[in-house]
């Protein structure tokens, strides 16, 4: 193992440190893991039992099936891949982390492209738009750096625009339980869900990120000249 293969290892938090990091994330990745599991199911044996609280929103995305199965199956790949990347026991073996770090640049890849049109004609109109757009660049520009530094084996570089890439990413999990609370609170508020969407994606995207570069910057792995 090489010199600044050993260093990323050494440079992860202290196990004590680790349940506080570890339980957000991992929870994250289970509600992402399951929005994405249960529109795979809407689109490949929808629901025959009448209209439901989502059903304009499943006959949305139906109307887009292919290109939302092209969006949402690299995502799932992507998140169930993703506590393999930060754990220690991979990390350890260089060459693991490496093929896996390929497969998450080129999972990424197809799912950044594939948000363009998906923040075409969203629920949420312009508001939901420009939050996807906006956040969807930011996480192929991180992407795209993680590939730049990895082809250049910097690899604390890399590691960390692969986290910022991330934490865009996790963003959407986080939008679920705002939505959620958006839907519960419907006969309070009378707002419907071309009036919320936006503001949940804003919310959603901005809050996950600013903890991502948080904790990012309380660990000391942002380089002046990153």
């Amino acid at each position: 193992m090489n010199t600044t293969a050993q260093s990323l290892i050494h440079d992860e938090p202290a196990p004590s440190r680790m349940q506080w990091i570890w339980t957000p994330f991992l929870l994250l990745c289970l509600i992402a893991a399951a929005a994405a599991l249960r529109r795979l199911v809407t689109l490949l044996a929808p629901s025959t039992s009448g209209p439901s609280l989502t059903g304009s929103l499943d006959a949305d995305f139906a109307a887009r099936k292919t290109l939302t199965l092209l969006h949402i199956v690299p995502a799932l790949a992507f998140i169930l891949l993703l506590p393999g990347w930060f754990a220690r026991s991979v990390r350890r073996h260089s060459r693991a982390i490496a093929i896996l770090t390929r497969i998450l640049l080129v999972l990424g890849a197809v799912i950044g492209i594939t948000a363009i049109p998906m923040s075409f004609h969203p629920v949420g109109g312009i508001n939901e738009s420009s939050a996807s757009l906006l956040y969807d660049a930011l996480f192929l520009f991180s992407l795209a750096r993680s590939a730049w530094f990895f082809h250049q084996s910097r690899l604390q570089l890399q590691r960390t625009w692969m986290m910022r890439a991330i934490a865009v990413l996790l963003g959407i999990a986080t939008t679920r339980p705002i939505v959620g609370v958006f839907f519960a609170t419907r006969t309070i508020t009378h707002l419907q869900p071309q009036q919320f969407f936006g503001t949940a994606f804003w919310l959603g995207f901005t809050v996950t990120y600013i903890a991502g570069e948080a904790y990012l910057r309380s660990r000391g792995t942002v380089p002046v000249t990153s």
